[in-house]
């Protein structure tokens, strides 16, 4: 068996294997016994439907996990690719559009694949547990939506790589590099006031108690913000969020009305207070920087596969492009990303509690911050109990729990 395809081919199980392993010790982590630290928020009854949430969706995404596999395994060793890029190629069109249209029915697949766990995640499995408040047709909606940002942002976007790496042999990498940067900046400004009120309705917040506390607060910080706006997340889902968008004095914050509705005043200023932390204490900075990083090294150790023949030849193809080069390297890239991602998540973690003792020390209270995350979990169904294992693979915020115990020993250290 060629090299390449035995490497893929054992790290597509091995990952699979490895997250099977840690969602099924997360469910048996669950534990009956309610923590002391919720026994003010949760009921009997909301802590075992919180269960009952997360064993129903975890066994969705084993399911889900297992058929994706089987679907692209089964692809692979059947000869999928050749027979797709002989296709794409009797149209006789250009190398850049047969590239484009290469892409466009894998990602059509791709999505004909998911529908269904996406169909039944959203119209049974939330609207079980009371989340879903998505009608049908503000779903075809959001998937026409995102299937047209998808042709006009993202078509683009792989044109131009596409093209670097087909006329620009050495220099080709640090091109689609600067390319795929300048657009994430763009990106940045573009998306709070033309992307996402194509999905949401943001008005801005009433004058009022938690307008003037947010305002105060942003104030005492010099934290400049250009609008204070509120998300109506309620047409989609009762969870609750809230989050910052834009750079310097163009940042914005979004509030889900549904998180202005449960939570009072203080609460909310510690949510964004937290926020602020991530500010403040440069985990933007520093996260966009390392992102920078790690797409400029991908990118460069991409050209030196993304024509190579023997890599080709583990998928049978007969011949060598730079569209299905990108596909075959990304596969390849599977183990490493997984190694990336465990850094980086652990990363956001230790980052989450810096920007929690932020909002504790800055608002001067710990305890509106330890209220809201306790209805936050209780409002989503958190689990309380995730197994260490599973929080290692795939939690980018620590569990809720030890949050609110960190915020503690903080608050007792502070007084000896």
């Amino acid at each position: 068996m060629n090299i390449y395809l035995a490497i893929i081919i054992f790290s597509l199980i091995a990952v699979y294997m490895l997250e099977g392993v840690g969602q099924l010790l997360n469910i048996r982590a669950l534990d009956p016994e309610l923590p002391e630290e919720f026994r003010d928020t949760f009921d009997e009854n909301k802590y075992k439907t919180s269960q009952e949430y997360t064993r129903d969706s975890t066994k969705l995404n084993l399911i889900s996990s297992s058929v994706n596999l089987a679907i692209v395994l089964g692809f692979i060793l059947l000869g999928g690719f050749p027979w797709l890029d002989s296709l794409v190629r009797s149209l006789g069109l250009s190398n850049l559009w047969t590239g484009m249209l290469f892409f466009a029915v894998l990602t059509f697949a791709q999505g004909v694949i998911g529908e269904p766990f996406d169909l039944y995640r959203t119209f049974v499995l939330e609207e079980r547990f009371g989340f879903n408040k998505m009608t049908l047709r503000t779903y075809l909606s959001d998937k026409l939506k995102e299937l047209l940002l998808m042709l006009l942002i993202g078509g683009p976007v792989l044109a131009g790589f596409l093209l670097f790496f087909q006329n620009y042999t050495d220099w080709g990498w640090f091109y689609a590099w600067m390319f795929i940067l300048l657009i994430m900046l763009v990106l940045q400004y573009v998306a709070p006031t033309w992307i996402l009120p194509l999905f949401n309705r943001f008005t801005p917040l009433e004058e009022g108690e938690l307008k003037t506390k947010i305002m105060e607060y942003a104030e005492k910080m010099g934290f400049d913000l250009s609008g204070i706006f509120v998300m109506d997340g309620s047409k989609r889902s009762t969870k609750s969020n809230a989050f910052f968008t834009g750079f310097g004095k163009k940042k914005r914050i979004a509030l889900f009305d549904t998180l202005i509705e449960n939570h009072d005043p203080d609460e909310l200023v510690s949510v964004l207070a937290h926020e602020v932390g991530h500010f403040k204490l440069k985990h933007i900075l520093k996260n966009m920087l390392l992102g920078v990083f790690k797409t400029g090294v991908l990118l460069y150790i991409m050209s030196f596969f993304i024509t190579h023949p023997p890599l080709f030849e583990a998928f049978g193809m007969q011949k060598v492009s730079v569209y299905a080069g990108l596909v075959f390297f990304m596969l390849l890239y599977t183990p490493i990303s997984i190694i990336l991602a465990l850094f980086v998540n652990n990363l956001s973690r230790r980052y989450e509690y810096q920007a929690d003792a932020f909002a504790a020390e800055t608002t001067g209270d710990s305890e509106n911050l330890v209220r809201a995350l306790k209805r936050l979990s209780a409002d989503n169904l958190s689990n309380l109990t995730p197994h260490p294992f599973y929080v290692f693979l795939e939690y980018s915020h620590p569990p809720v729990l030890n949050r609110i115990r960190k915020l503690k020993q903080n608050r007792v250290a502070e007084r000896i």
